[in-house]
Order: C-alpha cells, then structure tokens, then sequence
C-alpha cells in the first residue's frame, strides 16, 4: 500500500504540473489575443505598430505610481491597448482624412469610443470589461467637454482618466504624419 500511495503521489504531482502548464498556455494565448486585437485597430493608422503597446504599458506605470493593486495595473496593462478598437468601425475617408473634418464627420469619428464599446460589450473577462469601460471613456474630458458623454470630473471611471492621459502623452511624444514628435519635457 505504501508504494501505491507514493504512486498516486507522484501521479498527482504530474497532473498539478500539467494544469499549471495549461493555465500558462491559455493566459499567454489570452495576453496574445488581446494584443493582435489592440494591433489590428492600429493598422488603420500607425505605421509602427507600436501606440497601443506603449499607451499600455505607460498607463501600467501611472496606475503603479498611484498605488493601484498589482492587479489592477496588470488590467489596466492589456486593457488600455484596447481603447481605440472602435476605430475599425469608422470609414477611412473619415479616420484617415489629412485635412479639417466637417461637423458631420467629427460625429461619425467620436463614435469609435461608442464602437469599441460594443465590440468589447458583454465578456466575462475582467480585462476586456475594464477594456470596454476604457473605450467608452476615454475621450471624456475633467471639464465635461469630452465626448461621448460629456462626464467630467471624478465622474469619469479611473482607467478612462488614465488611459487618456497614457495616450496623448504617447501622441506628443511621438511623430505623427501631421505632426513631429513633441520634446519629451514639453510632451510631460
């Protein structure tokens, strides 16, 4: 009986160290999703492919430094990515027009937040809810002039504030087909 105890042990083992890989094998297929879904939005418009990569990882560091939960900066880190997955949803002539958009047209282009939204709407998933909440609010202004619903103050969720704050400072930092990439100083 003592060698079929220890059998049943070493059996066990094996089939915590098996679900342990498993349980990696789908984060990281999960993580990996998230990020092709955050890159093809980018397509639309960033050449580098790199925007949504470092609006993530900058508002992981604003949640970190203002003392958020590991968890929370974690989320915050694949969900802020997500923040203009709407825009896939906004016709090019309008995303990509290079001079002043119309009334009509600056319409259809707040919609994205809207869009995103809906496509990010209705998971289980802690990241992609806090992904649909970031969508949705992060074109909210402190003064209420943001859009889609113009909120203001504390009224606007967390993450929304801080994934605006991650990308227009990543838009200032750097160089855009309209614009030069602004001094990191100025940018700050």
């Amino acid at each position: 009986t003592r060698r079929l105890q220890r059998a049943l042990e070493d059996r066990n083992q094996d089939l915590q160290r098996w679900v342990r890989a498993r349980t990696a094998d789908l984060e990281d297929a999960r993580r990996e999703t998230l990020e092709r879904l955050a890159l093809a939005a980018e397509y639309r418009d960033d050449d580098t492919q790199m925007h949504t990569k470092r609006v993530g990882r900058t508002a992981a560091l604003l949640a970190r430094q203002l003392g958020l939960s590991a968890e929370t900066v974690g989320h915050l880190r694949y969900a802020a990515p997500l923040h203009d997955v709407g825009k896939i949803g906004i016709p090019d002539a309008v995303w990509l027009k290079p001079g002043a958009l119309t009334e009509q047209e600056r319409t259809m282009l707040e919609q994205h937040t809207e869009i995103g939204a809906r496509i990010l709407a209705g998971s289980r998933s802690p990241i992609l809810r806090l992904a649909e909440q970031i969508a949705r609010t992060h074109h909210e202004r402190w003064d209420g002039t943001g859009y889609p619903h113009q909120m203001q103050g504390d009224a606007i969720p967390l993450a929304g504030r801080i994934t605006a704050v991650a990308d227009v400072f990543d838009v200032l930092a750097h160089p855009r087909p309209h614009k030069k990439a602004w001094p990191l100083e100025q940018a700050v």
